[in-house]
């Protein structure tokens, strides 16, 4: 019997690639193939690219060229891959693949082949494969938690954004496979769901002819599960009755993750975003009197071509009023296949990083206040790991996304995995800290 050879996958971008990664482990898994973390061990390496901005691209770039001058034998999936399909094969010789963002399904016959001494370029002109609860899946994150994909691709055209010619037209899974798939995620020992998909609020859309996310919402309130949380919503999705659900569920957290990417009308305008100034102010309102108990994120493009001064004042104003709990702040990242990349008036580079400082340090107080107001409460928190030098506990509160919000730094007894209440001592800007409250007899 001959040996299948070891593969690494070394994993880079945002969350919905993060599932790409896993499927990609699951399938080659259950073929039989040996998974190891350790690059160094692998016979191959698989780098799953992300190319969404410049620093992301760069990051890949960085990545693919160290394992080439480690002389590993690479296989190239993800955005990049689909992006840059032939530059990689003609400039990365180590590169015995590439595999597109609709092709990781394929990913068993696309090492079969390499093996056969093949260099492989499986990419789908267009992507259209979207994986479900049947594919195989080993999950990368903590235990507790877990990301669930409830659509891929975007059918909006936002003048900054490259993600429709990465991943293709929106395509939403039916409200009975993302069911059963966050079934079995709650029989693994789940603790947190998040919802992902480009534009979650416009989940079903394609499949139903409508918006269903209240649908699914209902749905997965029957699901053994104690937070579900959702990312990337957006405006025009935030319908009354997707608001009802998340009041009305009581495993559906009041979080929203609301890219909301600028407030001056004539800068969404340009971005091709111009329902979204009126939607804006009203929506957040709306969240805001129907859920006071909402948690908002949300994330800004600053030195969009064309932005002057007063438009980032008056973005200034809006965080400022609005108060959100987080906010990300982006300089604008210009991508050449984008109706951005030929707008005049290019902001530059001191200027648009001078604007991500002056946003960030505005929102600063703001996110300290709103911490502040934890303290000396008794909250849920998901414990997710251990100081092994201190003991100490790490974990979040419901106000806390994976990855992207702040942590709670505990002190005192608890599993890994398990939630637990806390009472909250003290804040900073960005984390909690506390104690695991005891029990009264």
């Amino acid at each position: 019997m001959v040996n299948k050879p070891t593969i690494a996958i070394s994993h880079l971008g945002c969350e919905k690639n993060r599932i790409d990664t896993e499927h990609m482990l699951g399938l080659l898994a259950q073929a039989g193939y040996q998974v190891d973390s350790n690059e160094e061990l692998a016979d191959y390496v698989i780098v799953n690219t992300c190319s969404f901005i410049q620093e992301a691209r760069e990051e890949s770039a960085r990545t693919l060229v160290e394992l080439a001058e480690a002389n590993k034998k690479i296989i190239v999936s993800g955005c990049m891959a689909q992006h840059f399909q032939e530059q990689l094969l003609d400039e990365i010789p180590e590169a015995v693949a590439i595999v597109g963002t609709g092709d990781y399904n394929k990913i068993v016959d696309v090492v079969s082949r390499v093996e056969k001494g093949e260099r492989v370029q499986e990419v789908s002109a267009v992507p259209s494969y979207i994986a479900d609860e049947t594919t195989p899946r080993y999950r990368t994150t903590p235990e507790a938690v877990a990301y669930l994909r409830v659509a891929e691709g975007c059918d909006y055209q936002c003048a900054f954004c490259i993600i429709p010619h990465l991943r293709g037209k929106a395509r939403s899974r039916s409200i009975e496979s993302i069911v059963a798939e966050a079934n079995q995620m709650a029989a693994e020992g789940v603790k947190e769901i998040v919802l992902i998909s480009q534009i979650t609020t416009n989940y079903g859309l394609d499949l139903y002819g409508k918006q269903k996310l209240a649908e699914l919402l209902y749905a997965l309130g029957n699901v053994d599960v104690p937070w579900i949380r959702i990312h990337y919503a957006y405006p025009t999705g935030m319908t009354p009755e997707v608001i009802a659900a998340m009041k009305d569920v009581p495993n559906v957290l009041p979080y929203l993750d609301f890219p909301l990417q600028h407030s001056h009308p004539e800068i969404l305008r340009a971005m091709n975003r111009p329902w979204q100034a009126e939607l804006n102010e009203r929506i957040i309102d709306r969240i805001k009197t129907a859920l006071p108990e909402a948690v908002l994120r949300t994330t800004f493009i600053v030195g969009f071509p064309g932005e002057t001064d007063e438009h980032f004042q008056h973005l200034l104003q809006f965080v400022r009023r609005h108060e959100f709990d987080h906010v990300g702040v982006f300089g604008f990242s210009p991508e050449e296949e984008t109706p951005a990349y030929g707008l005049p008036d290019w902001v530059p580079e001191d200027v648009k990083e001078n604007r991500v400082d002056a946003l960030m340090r505005s929102q600063q107080p703001i996110s300290w206040q709103k911490n502040q107001a934890e303290v000396g409460k008794i909250v849920e928190v998901l414990i997710e790991q251990e100081n092994p030098e201190t003991g100490e506990l790490i974990g979040r509160s419901a106000r806390f996304a994976p990855e992207v919000d702040g942590l709670a730094y505990i002190r005192g007894e608890a599993e890994l995995g398990s939630m637990v209440p806390v009472e909250i001592t003290s804040a900073d800007t960005y984390d909690l800290y506390g104690q695991v409250a005891v029990a009264a007899n």
